[in-house]
């Protein structure tokens, strides 16, 4: 338990101290006016209030990572609080801000408009696969944990097509309609239950005493599945999500000033950390690493949500709090499939004040999304885990890239970006799903690799001292 305390004590400081630094090293600059009100067309840009702002960016970013991750990550053991509380405050909640904020200072433009202006033309071809990649598995798997959450939920009165085609048509409408017709709207309800679902839990565990574990650095894998890489791709949000920097420049595009950013991008990850600490402590202190390992295989994440909310809350309260787990992954996948359909339009030139264009747009994504549901959730989960870091990663490097040509300290993204280097490579050369090599090796080659991408970093940085650019404003279109 005071493991699990100071574990959000900390969570909570890093916002106050940490988040100020980063703040402060990046530059706010008060008198700029954003794309909100400089590029407003009533659909994507549009000026939005920071409380308004700051619930849609954490319910796009919160979806089942900060959640079903964590309960996956129990498996570890309590290590996984370490990476939880470290990896939100110097890494996720960094990645956040920078992609926020660097966005906000380019036209509310979408990661692979910034990797082409700050990593090269490649990186943003690489970029626009990854993200595209990435946000179509995304909102698969936020289509079929939902659903299979709501499946159970009704007893299975409800048939998993019925409630994966209703998933589908809210989501064609979230992303067709102007952002604070649905989105905008009816959010704050679902953030009510969001955050009664986390309260009620975290609130749980405190007052009946919850054997929480103490912080060890044994790993307690039932299967001795290696902490690293694998501890640091399984819980993604919650730590570092590669899919926040597809989020935050849709609230970029709606921030009213630059000074609302540590809030609306660094406060809520850190928020999201908070969720994903009471999820991880949950699943420690009601199962051994056996049985929970067992749960998992029998029922998936979704269904260690379920025990864990009913025996904590009852069933009136657990079903309450199961319906704010299901809000978690919806208010994500929508968000998904419009961050989509924007970098597509983006990428290609396309206006999108017209709702036909935005429409023949996203109804292919649609349908590809269907398709892929029927994929094992489990494989398409690895697959997304690899994806996600690997956004983060490019992301990190994105932000350092910044800030190193802004003469500021760009070790606050580096650090994290060279670290998330060697993770990502060393999970893709060690997994099956990947190159399926034997650990040790896998180590060796990733670490060549990070080293490479290193020296490969500053080399970029330094032929852009020479040829300088504007960093800000309107985009390169040469990139």
């Amino acid at each position: 338990m005071v493991t699990f305390l100071i574990s959000i004590a900390l969570l909570i400081t890093g916002y106050f101290t940490y988040g100020k630094f980063v703040e402060r090293t990046f530059g706010v600059k008060e008198e700029r006016e954003t794309p909100a009100y400089r590029m407003k067309d009533n659909v994507d840009y549009l000026p939005m209030n920071t409380k308004r702002n700051a619930l849609i960016q954490l319910l796009n970013i919160a979806g089942v990572g900060p959640i079903f991750g964590p309960i996956l990550g129990a498996l570890y053991g309590p290590v996984a609080f370490l990476w939880i509380v470290l990896g939100a405050i110097f890494a996720g909640a960094v990645h956040d801000y920078l992609t926020g904020m660097i966005s906000l200072r380019n036209r509310g433009a979408h990661i692979p408009e910034l990797a082409g202006k700050f990593l090269g033309k490649t990186m943003k071809h690489v970029m626009n696969g990854f993200s595209i990649l990435l946000l179509l598995l995304v909102g698969t798997v936020f289509v079929s944990a939902p659903a299979s959450l709501l499946h159970n939920l009704t007893s299975n009165w409800l048939g998993l097509g019925v409630i994966v085609g209703a998933i589908f048509v809210y989501y064609i409408i979230a992303t067709i309609l102007p952002i604070d017709k649905i989105i905008g709207r009816i959010y704050p309800f679902f953030g009510a239950l969001l955050l009664f679902s986390a309260v009620g839990i975290g609130a749980g565990l405190v007052f009946t005493g919850a054997p929480i574990p103490e912080l060890s650095f044994q790993n307690m894998h039932p299967d001795k599945a290696p902490i690293f890489p694998l501890l640091f791709l399984t819980i993604s949000c919650g730590a570092l999500s590669g899919f926040h920097a597809t989020q935050s420049p849709i609230i970029s595009r709606t921030t009213q000033k630059e000074s609302q950013g540590r809030k609306i991008f660094y406060g809520m990850m850190i928020t999201e950390g908070i969720i994903a600490m009471i999820w991880a402590a949950a699943a420690m202190s009601m199962f051994s690493g056996t049985d929970l390992n067992s749960l998992i295989a029998a029922g998936g994440p979704a269904a260690v949500v379920s025990e864990v909310a009913t025996t904590m809350l009852g069933a009136i309260g657990g079903t309450l709090a199961v319906i704010g787990v299901i809000i978690l992954p919806i208010t994500s996948g929508d968000t998904s499939f419009r961050s989509l359909r924007m970098i597509i339009a983006d990428y290609f030139k396309i206006s999108q004040r017209k709702a036909t264009t935005r429409l023949w747009i996203a109804l292919p994504l649609f349908a590809l999304s269907f398709a892929l549901t029927k994929i094992d959730f489990t494989i398409l989960w690895r697959y997304f885990s690899w994806a996600n870091q690997s956004t983060a990663m490019i992301a990190l490097w994105i932000g350092a890239m910044y800030l190193i040509l802004s003469k500021k300290n760009y070790f606050i993204a580096m650090v994290p970006a060279t670290f998330m280097t060697m993770a990502t490579f060393t999970y893709i050369l060690y997994a099956k799903i990947g190159f399926n090599l034997p650990l040790n090796v896998a180590y060796v080659v990733a670490a060549i690799i990070t080293v490479i991408v290193v020296g490969l970093f500053y080399r970029s940085a330094f032929r852009q001292m020479k040829q300088p650019f504007p960093l800000d404003d309107d985009m390169d279109e040469a990139a």
